[in-house]
């Protein structure tokens, strides 16, 4: 292509500032009442959705990538989801930080024009909505099932419940560590004389528990060793938990540096999910007190329930509790240390 003969692109217009800038208008407007602070009102929540739709674009890209077959390591790919979901992390600091402009709005000026919105309500976020479905909140795992799909016409229902049929990010990070081989290539441990490294690691993490901890090697049995039933409850399956903990424990070797990375801004992820629904709560609470929602939930007690629950890598956070102190690391065999290397 000659850019050369493009035409000039005009800021506004690539931007296309006259649907964005006109695109605010207050319900108290239309009805001759003065509610100054409805404005901010709207352009935090407009604000809000454009975040919520580059997210979404940052995850799509990310999922793409992780529904390979395979990700080879010299490939760009690994770099790529990192940075992007470290990007994802960003965002969701900025809508963290967003809430200290809407606080400026007081109890007081938010009913001036509160019971003009009715029913519309946060609640009906679809975008929202399909973020936690990308990431991988399963529907049997939302807190309010019965409600939370009450307030959306039929084709925002279709938008969501399209999502969820989809592979979740959550899904493909579980069939990607399922392929690691450090853990499953019997050919490293043997050359050591060693069965397998989850008996090893087992005898050196029960040397480091203390007496109230011992409870803890029952379901380190079951979530990494085949002698106990793996629980059926879980996202994660036992050989996924295998290589999270080992990238984890080992993430110090070259080859190991991104996917460690990888897995913290997963976490990272549900903590700043977590810290933007809390800081929602306490607005919410100082705003409105014990009222009703706008679009007919229980409120801040619905908040309250649906915070304490959505959360996507519990279970890649609850893989600290088996971690040991790198002095206490078994030793890796030669010929492992040497593919954990840039060679």
């Amino acid at each position: 292509m000659d850019f050369k003969q493009r035409q000039p692109v005009y800021y506004s217009e690539y931007l296309q500032l006259d649907k964005i800038l006109n695109a605010q208008l207050p319900e108290s407007s239309k009805e001759g009442i003065r509610a100054d602070d409805e404005m901010l009102f709207i352009i935090i929540h407009q604000s809000y959705e454009l975040w919520f739709k580059l997210i979404l674009h940052e995850l799509d890209i990310v999922r793409s990538i992780f529904k390979q077959d395979s990700i080879p390591n010299n490939s760009p790919d690994i770099y790529n989801s990192v940075h992007r979901i470290k990007r994802v992390c960003e965002i969701l600091e900025v809508c963290v930080n967003q809430m200290s402009v809407i606080e400026t709005m007081t109890p007081l000026d938010f009913l001036d024009f509160r019971d003009l919105l009715r029913p519309a309500s946060g609640f009906q976020s679809i975008q929202f909505k399909i973020i936690e479905a990308t990431l991988g909140l399963a529907y049997e795992s939302r807190h309010g099932k019965s409600y939370y799909l009450s307030q959306l016409n039929p084709s925002d229902i279709d938008r969501v419940k399209k999502s969820e049929s989809e592979e979740s990010l959550l899904v493909l990070i579980n069939r990607w560590l399922e392929r690691m081989p450090f853990t499953q290539n019997k050919k490293y441990w043997q050359e050591s004389g060693i069965e397998s490294f989850w008996d090893i690691y087992m005898d050196a993490y029960k040397n480091s528990l203390s007496e109230p901890e011992m409870s803890n090697l029952v379901t380190f049995e079951k979530l990494f060793t085949n002698k106990g039933e793996y629980p059926t409850d879980r996202s994660f399956s036992r050989e996924a938990n295998r290589s999270a903990l080992f990238i984890m424990l080992y993430r110090d070797h070259p080859m190991l540096h991104l996917p460690y990375m990888l897995i913290s801004s997963l976490l990272e992820i549900d903590e700043l999910m977590s810290m933007w629904r809390h800081r929602h709560i306490h607005m919410v609470q100082r705003t409105i007190g014990k009222r009703v929602g706008t679009g007919g939930s229980s409120g801040v007690e619905y908040l309250k329930a649906a915070a304490d629950s959505h959360y996507v890598f519990k279970e890649v956070a609850e893989l600290t509790s088996f971690l040991l102190p790198k002095h206490s690391l078994p030793s890796l065999p030669k010929s492992l240390e040497y593919d954990l290397g840039f060679n």
